[in-house]
């Protein structure tokens, strides 16, 4: 069962979280590993070394959505992004695309981008869906 309403946003912002954190997490340990140590204690990784965090960040957004229909933030809160479509479809490779190559927009200033577009569309849509064309919905059977 799908269900859709402004509660949702909650969920999202837990979903982004998790998300994130896993990406984040990801990034820090990929840099100590494969990093070349800097005159300042830490690590750095160039050239092709740095294609390790952003291919990942691809797989663990996009490609997650295009094989399973969701990340593992939203597979966590039940929630899933459809395309707005008319079908209820899972999003294309280029909605899912663009959905999260506006994260760093959704996100800024702790959320409060996307916090405050999704509570004033009607649709609680953040930048990148509504530039998709997709939204994000509850899968859970839970009614409301």
């Amino acid at each position: 069962m799908i269900i859709f309403n402004k509660s949702n946003l909650l969920r999202r912002i837990v979903a982004g979280i998790i998300d994130y954190i896993l990406i984040f997490c990801f990034t820090i340990i990929y840099i100590s590993l494969v990093g070349e140590p800097n005159n300042n204690g830490g690590s750095v990784v160039s050239g092709y070394k740095s294609l390790g965090p952003i291919l990942f960040w691809l797989t663990m957004t996009v490609g997650l959505e295009q094989f399973f229909g969701r990340t593992i933030g939203n597979s966590a809160v039940e929630l899933k992004p459809i395309s707005i479509n008319g079908l209820w479809e899972r999003p294309t490779f280029t909605q899912s695309l663009k959905r999260h190559l506006l994260d760093p927009i959704d996100m800024f200033f702790f959320g409060m981008v996307g916090i405050i577009v999704v509570s004033s569309t009607p649709n609680s849509q953040r930048l990148g869906d509504l530039w998709a064309e997709t939204n994000v919905v509850r899968t859970d059977s839970k009614k409301i």
